[in-house]
């Protein structure tokens, strides 16, 4: 799965901190997003796509051939 978080963000202007700030998540949880080291929970990524007024499908892209 990748997303979009890091392109959205950047659009909008705001930081990996003030972004973990408004989904109560770390930083780093953030740069693990971003970078593709973790896969967000369900709770996490509509929290994510509601920050940015987006659909969960919109930010987080789903590939149906990955394991």
């Amino acid at each position: 799965m990748t997303n979009r978080i890091a392109e959205l963000r950047k659009q909008r202007q705001i930081s990996q901190a003030e972004l973990a700030q408004r989904v109560d998540v770390t930083r780093q949880t953030i740069i693990s997003l971003e970078n593709g080291r973790y896969n967000a929970s369900l709770l996490l990524a509509h929290k994510i796509a509601a920050f940015f007024g987006l659909t969960i499908e919109e930010v987080f892209l789903f590939e149906e051939d990955a394991p």
